[in-house]
């Protein structure tokens, strides 16, 4: 018996989930076909009933579609939503079509939509145990608030609207005018019993119903969104991923970016590999290669997986080199090229050579301006100068939005963070003219986080500094720089070449517009000066129609989408204890500033 309803428990889950779908389509079948929505409205009232939530609305239309995306998630808010309601209307059903003498039992369309409801309902009652997702606590609370705010600012202004509109000698109570403007917002059509009190013109009712429309969505995203996952690195977290960057840091250049403190972190039961990642959009957004021992991985990647299922967030990496990309894949997740980060290896990096011509010409040239560079370790920067280089840092700054997430630490100078590498320019006359800062990658390694630069100074500038360093390397003990990621990086390389195919040679064109605006084309070609070795990323996905979702997140990752928020009154906010207690008495998110 047990094994029998293991086996029918996902069917039955499955089949709320169509039933939820079907009922959004013919919904918004009602909504566009005048015929078929007088059919529903007809058999909505008097004697007859139809089956749960067809209603011929267009409020319905949403509702109806959010809550089969909220059960293919498996969101335990939306099983509970439907269990209690659909419960409601069966057991209104049953006695309305059981009592004796009933009126209603003598019509065939109430028996079917009676046996739809409740077959609902037991599939419901069936597949329980599937939906495990779990919402935020807030999430009832502030979605009845703002339904019932909502129906009260709806139903007054379009109140309002009706009394200056009405066109029926008379007029109706405010009672009426209030009534109709909530049941429009409901339903396409409110009862007929009101069209001698009440006729408006349409752009009235269209209004009243758009005003339904927003109410329900924004009611439905707050009801079932997920949890917003905003948890802060701890000390804690962080103290245990340094050691797991002392252990293991060689292995991925993108490893230190896990110490981003609007970053969480789950580790393996074994406490030997750790996963970061941040919670978008309902998408947990790991990024780079899990910190670690690689045999510990998967016990980290399965922790995140379930943490991910558990909160419905969709799960996606970001930026994984292709060692962490396999054995994410045996863990089910899918993978698409991104692009290609610049490896440059000191030894055997020179000027020499007809290849490096351009390259060296432009070093000489800025040399012979008389540009120098300083190299040193943030730990060696007093605080006065530190603090002049984060003014000029902030001033130098594209836009008010701090860019970068995958391959950016997000702040400077952080006392934590000394083994970081500064450069510094001064043109001739000792003025800082530009400044690089790059983070640990290993005991030998360094990975570029962030550059600045006075917008008059030279061009090339940026060239110059990192062949400085590449030169100078021993006074750092450097042994390989890791430069930007190039995105799509092999489409412009073969895209150039001859015999490139049409759809190649269309996709470099389609970059190659977006580079206007985004510097696609303009990081490969700086970074392919230094003929570096190109180590590929990638993106993982559990599934393909989730992609854009994950763009999306990404990019509001990366700065380059900015999303209002919601009201502080509406903010719920998880931060864990050990956060409370950060070195100075603040907060990790004031730490980071």
């Amino acid at each position: 018996m047990a094994g029998l309803l293991a086996r029918w428990r996902p069917r039955a889950a499955a089949a709320t989930v169509w039933y939820l779908r079907l009922l959004a389509l013919l919904n918004l079948v009602a909504v566009l076909a005048v015929p078929f929505r007088d059919q529903v409205q007809e058999h909505n009232e008097g004697e007859y009933f139809t089956p749960y939530l067809l209603t011929a609305g267009l409020t319905t239309v949403l509702l109806s579609l959010f809550l089969a995306v909220a059960m293919r998630r498996r969101k335990r808010a939306a099983w509970i939503f439907n269990a209690v309601v659909s419960g409601l209307f069966s057991v209104l059903y049953l006695l309305l079509m059981l009592v004796p003498d009933s009126r209603f039992a003598d019509h065939p369309i109430n028996w079917f939509s009676t046996v739809l409801t409740v077959g609902f309902f037991l599939a419901l009652l069936l597949g329980r145990r599937e939906f495990t997702s779990k919402g935020d606590r807030s999430n009832p609370k502030t979605g009845v608030a703002t339904f019932i705010g909502g129906l009260l600012f709806g139903g007054i202004v379009g109140a309002t609207l009706v009394q200056f509109t009405n066109t029926v000698h008379g007029g109706a109570e405010f009672g009426t005018r209030f009534g109709y403007a909530v049941a429009r917002m409901v339903t396409i059509t409110p009862s007929g019993r009101l069209a001698d009190e009440i006729a408006v013109p349409t752009w009235v009712n269209a209004f009243i119903n758009a005003m339904g429309a927003v109410l329900f969505l924004l009611v439905l995203y707050l009801a079932f969104r997920s949890p917003r996952g905003q948890e802060l690195l701890t000390v804690e977290d962080e103290v245990r991923l340094r050691e797991l960057l002392e252990r293991q840091g060689e292995r991925d250049s993108l490893g230190y970016f896990a110490l981003r403190r609007d970053k969480a972190v789950i580790f393996s039961p074994s406490g030997k590999a750790a996963v970061a990642y941040r919670v978008l959009g309902g998408v947990s957004l790991a990024s780079g290669d899990p910190i670690g021992d690689p045999e510990a991985w998967p016990g980290a990647i399965d922790a995140w997986l379930e943490e991910a299922r558990e909160h419905a967030w969709v799960p996606a990496v970001m930026g994984a080199s292709e060692e962490a990309g396999v054995i994410y894949a045996r863990h089910g997740l899918d993978a698409l090229e991104l692009g290609d980060e610049a490896i440059v290896e000191v030894d055997e990096f020179s000027l020499d050579g007809r290849a490096m011509r351009v390259v060296r010409q432009a070093y000489n040239r800025v040399k012979r301006a008389g540009y120098t560079v300083r190299i040193r370790r943030h730990e060696d920067i007093p605080d006065p100068e530190m603090a002049e280089l984060l003014d000029r840092a902030d001033h130098w700054r594209d836009g008010q939005t701090e860019r970068g997430f995958s391959m950016a630490l997000g702040r400077l100078g952080d006392p934590d963070d000394g083994r970081c590498v500064m450069l510094e320019c001064h043109d001739g006359d000792g003025e800082l003219r530009a400044l690089l800062s790059f983070v640990p990658w290993g005991r030998n390694g360094l990975s570029l986080d962030l550059m600045r630069r006075d917008r008059d100074s030279e061009n090339g500038l940026m060239e110059f500094m990192v062949i400085e360093l590449l030169q100078r390397a021993d006074e750092v003990a450097l042994e390989r720089v890791s430069l930007n990621f190039a995105m799509f990086r092999s489409v412009f390389e073969r895209g150039s070449k001859l015999g490139a195919g049409p759809i190649l040679r269309l996709w470099r064109s389609v970059l190659g517009f977006f580079s206007r605006w985004w510097q696609i084309e303009s990081l490969y070609r700086a970074n392919a000066k230094y003929r570096p070795i190109w180590e590929p990323r990638y993106l993982l996905f559990e599934k393909s129609s989730e992609i854009p979702r994950i763009g999306i997140a990404s990019a509001r990752a990366e700065g380059f989408i900015t999303v209002p928020s919601l009201p502080v009154l509406f903010r719920r906010r998880h931060v864990r204890a050990a956060a409370q207690a950060l070195p100075g008495g603040g907060s990790a998110a004031e730490r980071d500033g």
